[in-house]
């Protein structure tokens, strides 16, 4: 993130980490620094495969990214978790 258009990466990642801070950081209270990364994991699962993003009219990022390709088969939604433990 150097060079030209380096703001708006900047504006990018803000409102990323903000989302994250107020969506599951803040909500949660990690045992440990394995539990913190697993529920990040499953945050970011959720961010870029099921949370609609009202910036790409409602789509989610990984409806855009992945629109003329199919999803990748490591991504598990949260409802296929569920029923997984």
């Amino acid at each position: 993130m150097d060079g030209r258009g380096r703001v708006v990466d900047n504006i990018f990642t803000e409102r990323l980490w903000r989302s994250v801070k107020y969506e599951e950081v803040y909500l949660h209270d990690y045992g440990s620094p394995r539990e913190a990364r697993q529920n990040l994991g499953r945050y970011f699962n959720f961010y870029n495969f099921e949370r609609p993003h009202q910036a790409l009219d409602y789509h989610t990022p990984a409806d855009l990214y992945y629109q003329d390709c199919p999803l990748p088969s490591t991504v598990i939604s949260r409802k296929e978790e569920s029923t997984l433990f």
